[in-house]
């Protein structure tokens, strides 16, 4: 099994596909790693060698950000924002879409579950 970037790539999946596994690699990136390796993108994750994982590794360590490296900058990021007191910063802060997204309806994924109302036994009645 190979393991790059501190992520086991998945076995018997093309190699352009187990590169997407790492934090910041995408099929795009996988593409062009491939191709700057003259690697054949279906070759399968099992049946590279160990020169060729080797070439991976260090393309990856010396021209793309991944992982954790990655991860905090992106917090770093938002953190700013937050600090700034942004309009994006403020709806990270309080778990809303930041991107101009609608709320009335949908939102469900940053807002959370729906919490319904809770209502009082007797209070409507009157004599």
């Amino acid at each position: 099994m190979a393991r790059i970037a501190g992520v086991d790539l998945p076995r018997n999946k093309r190699v352009e596909i187990g590169l997407t596994y790492i934090f910041g690699i995408g099929r795009t990136r996988s593409k062009e790693i491939l191709v700057k390796l003259s690697i054949d993108p279906n070759t399968k994750t099992d049946d590279l060698s160990e020169a060729e994982i080797n070439g991976i590794r260090r393309v990856i360590d010396s021209d793309y950000k991944v992982e954790g490296e990655l991860r905090s900058e992106v917090g770093m990021n938002i953190k700013r924002l937050m600090d700034l007191g942004s309009y994006r910063g403020l709806r990270h802060r309080k778990g809303l879409p930041a991107r101009g997204q609608r709320t009335k309806t949908n939102a469900r994924t940053r807002k959370g579950p729906r919490r319904s109302a809770v209502k009082k036994k007797g209070a409507a009645k009157k004599k």
